[in-house]
């Protein structure tokens, strides 16, 4: 009986893997996640020397740092099911190419505009990639144990590339122009391409009926204005503007026609079905409150290094590295805590243990607690990947072989989606908390309070004009505010975290590992696709 089982368990390798060796596809594809997570962050320490060169308008220095994410986030569905349909490889290729080609062309522009347009392709780019590594790491590891900690090894690589953007940006800033940040893609991308296609196995899911272009479309166009009205939210705008009511309007009618559309379909884009498992829907709700809760942490712990301990950005950087560490260890041990505990005690866990250290984080005041920092970071950055590890597999877990590439474009989509509203709805709670703070500062005129209480960097600026006490008293009360503001977000996220600890009880109790039937796909005979408009 063991024999037939091992045997069995080659044979699902090798019909998933075309021959190929498992971990060196593995290792393939996190350097292609590696390249990705790294793009979505290396541009942000190199805004001000964008500004300096480039000279953009304030719209236009917005769509700089924010075409990226917004394009990935909207085409993420749409790549990871063309990828089901023609081919996973084949997309993740031709994303290779194009990342490569629109990195030449973001470090050589000329202009704002020229930069935006690289931009967007890069998102294009990332779009065809990130679902793609992870279907294919669906179809290469068929056994769930070994699947697990692929998966471990997957989302460690990911936290390093987050961490690695900044670092590796100020680094090359420091020796090179602003360019060099999207130079360094191209001789990876160099490398990627031609062993990617020698190593990289092919894989398809069902090809019956035709590609719903149409529904494709109205995902990609629903998604790009929830994204970007969300966005806008957290950059400040008011609820009530014209330009982030309208997109998040047309966005969530475009969302709701196309889940109509694809529950009237025979042969649907994206099959709806999958969310009735709870186990799946119940995963894709734990990675939007995960990514809710750190986006926006993450975000606000670097304004409070830097504007409240004065920390430089390589300190700020430095002292996050903690959080980074303490992911990728939980990454790499997420396998054994996924077989021993099951996924409800691991991402119910997970939540909970985050819960704690932000709750640990209120701690925090005016002056530097490196200790409690670190620890709280340690925590949190543990817990988090715990969270997410266990729900990603088990959303893949979930998911129908055929529809790998689908189920990995909602989850990215998810993660994109959760880090959005992180920020809008934590940006909007710290900036309920820390405005009020700063009325009746005395000696401060009522203008100034106004523009103090956009943000503690404007306070700044606005007691380095009024000088003197009046402008040493509205620093010290920014400050104070902004602290208190901190802890009231704190709050907030720990009650979101532990919303998501309720939610993760509905997830399996124990790790199936039950192997299914093995089906060696025949043979198809060469067809010319069709496509449904």
């Amino acid at each position: 009986m063991s024999g037939t089982t091992t045997a069995a368990a080659a044979l699902r390798r090798r019909a998933a893997g075309a021959g190929a060796n498992r971990w060196v596809v593995l290792v393939v594809l996190c350097v292609s996640l590696l390249l990705v997570a790294v793009d979505a962050t290396v541009l942000h320490v190199a805004v001000p020397a964008v500004t300096e060169d480039l000279r953009p308008g304030g719209i236009e220095l917005l769509w700089i740092v924010d075409v990226y994410p917004l394009v990935c986030a909207s085409l993420l569905i749409l790549f990871g099911t063309l990828g089901d349909r023609v081919g996973r490889r084949r997309i993740l290729l031709l994303g290779y190419a194009l990342f490569g080609v629109a990195s030449g062309l973001a470090a050589l522009a000329d202009s704002a505009q020229v930069l935006i347009v690289a931009r967007a392709l890069l998102g294009v780019g990332g779009a065809m990639i990130m679902p793609a590594t992870l279907s294919i790491l669906r179809q290469v590891f068929p056994d769930r144990r070994e699947r697990a900690l692929a998966i471990g090894v997957w989302s460690a690589v990911a936290a390093v590339g987050a961490a690695v953007g900044p670092l590796l940006g100020g680094f090359l800033l420091e020796h090179f122009w602003w360019g060099s940040v999207f130079l360094v893609n191209i001789p990876l991308m160099l490398v990627s391409l031609p062993v990617g296609r020698l190593l990289l196995p092919e894989s398809k899911g069902e090809r019956d009926g035709p590609w719903d272009v149409v529904g494709a479309l109205m995902a990609a166009a629903g998604l790009f204005g929830v994204v970007l009205g969300v966005k806008r939210l957290g950059s400040g705008e008011s609820v009530g503007s014209l330009a982030t009511v309208l997109p998040l309007v047309v966005g969530a009618a475009l969302l709701i026609a196309f889940v109509r559309r694809q529950r009237r379909r025979t042969h649907p884009l994206v099959d709806l079905r999958m969310f009735a498992r709870p186990a799946f829907s119940t995963s894709v709700g734990c990675i939007v409150l995960a990514m809710l809760a750190l986006v926006g942490l993450e975000l606000i712990a670097a304004q409070y290094l830097q504007l409240v301990l004065g920390l430089s950005p390589l300190e700020t950087g430095l002292r996050l590295l903690p959080l980074t560490f303490a992911a990728m260890a939980a990454g790499l041990a997420g396998a054994r805590m996924l077989r021993r505990f099951g996924p409800r005690r691991m991402v119910c866990a997970g939540f909970c243990l985050t819960a704690f250290a932000v709750v640990l984080l209120t701690a925090l005041g005016r002056t530097d607690q490196c200790a409690l920092m670190v620890s709280g970071f340690v925590l949190l950055g543990f817990g988090l990947e715990t969270t997410l590890f266990g729900a990603y597999e088990s959303m893949l877990s979930e998911a129908p072989p055929e529809q790998a590439g689908g189920a990995a474009a909602i989850g990215e989509t998810s993660y994109q989606l959760g880090a959005g509203i992180g920020i809008a709805l934590l940006g909007t709670v710290m900036n309920a908390a820390y405005a009020p703070g700063l009325s009746g500062v005395p000696g401060v005129p009522d203008e100034a309070s106004s523009a103090a209480g956009h943000s503690l960097g404007e306070a700044y600026e606005v007691a380095a004009q009024l000088g003197g006490a009046a402008g040493l008293a509205l620093r010290h009360a920014a400050r104070d505010a902004f602290v208190h503001g901190l802890h009231v977000t704190l709050l907030v996220s720990a009650g979101l975290l532990l919303l998501g600890a309720a939610m993760a009880l509905r997830l399996p109790r124990v790790m199936q590992c039950e192997a299914g039937p093995v089906e060696v796909p025949a043979p198809r005979e060469p067809t010319e696709s069709r496509v449904s408009v």
